[in-house]
């Protein structure tokens, strides 16, 4: 354990910043699982959570939680997916 002021309060901010990064990326995750299923499903909802997936890959990118790339890559995959059925 810390033992130094700045010190325990990096780790208080640490923790606080682990649990919103945690969230952005569960947001992403299941954002993408949803959009895949209703793009193999070949749902008429499958556009509305592409949307979905892709606001939330690009909040997390500008967030720093995500790379920049890793959210287009996201993004282009599943259109590539949608655009196959």
């Amino acid at each position: 354990m810390a033992n130094i002021k700045s010190a325990e309060k990096r780790v208080r901010q640490t923790a606080t910043r682990t649990l919103r990064n945690k969230s952005a990326k569960t947001r992403v995750k299941n954002a993408r699982k949803s959009a895949q299923e209703a793009v193999k499903a070949g749902d008429k909802s499958a556009p509305v959570k592409i949307a979905s997936l892709s606001s939330a890959a690009d909040k997390a990118a500008n967030r720093g939680v995500i790379h920049k790339n890793k959210a287009n890559r996201i993004k282009a995959r599943i259109a590539r997916d949608a655009k196959a059925k």
